[in-house]
């Protein structure tokens, strides 16, 4: 799974998920792009799920892009321990994804293949997603 080599806070301040992407709002590498339409943490999990459903629609053909990084810690308490006594430990990794951002972005299949396999994986995300397709791309 994806995660950092090096953070520079172990345990940073949770900051709210506002506004529209301020990048990665085009399709910059591929023919098909799946876009967010919600703001939200993708954890590491997620993005990997996401990765093995779309390369399984695609039958090993063709081109993947995974435009986020899970770069953000999330820490968790153990389960039976009374408030207080500091902030729990790193559990997982996060990408926070605000809407407009484009994830994920394939090439080199069909139209159809393309819209069933982000499909596929927009069922592994916790967000509401669209497919995108580049300007100039034809069925």
């Amino acid at each position: 799974m994806l995660s950092p080599k090096r953070v520079k806070y172990r345990k940073p301040h949770l900051t709210p998920l506002r506004g529209i992407s301020k990048g990665a709002v085009k399709i910059d590498f591929g023919e098909y792009g799946l876009q967010a339409l919600e703001n939200g943490w993708i954890t590491a999990r997620q993005i990997e799920a996401v990765r093995v459903a779309i390369s399984r629609k695609m039958k090993k053909g063709g081109k993947i892009w995974i435009r986020i990084f899970p770069d953000r810690p999330a820490t968790k308490k153990p389960q039976d321990t009374r408030m207080g006594k500091g902030k729990g430990n790193v559990e997982f990794w996060t990408a926070a994804v605000k809407r407009g951002r484009v994830m994920f972005e394939i090439e080199g299949v069909p139209r159809d293949v393309a819209a069933a396999a982000f499909r596929t994986a927009s069922f592994k995300l916790p967000i509401k997603t669209k497919m995108l397709a580049r300007e100039g791309v034809t069925a």
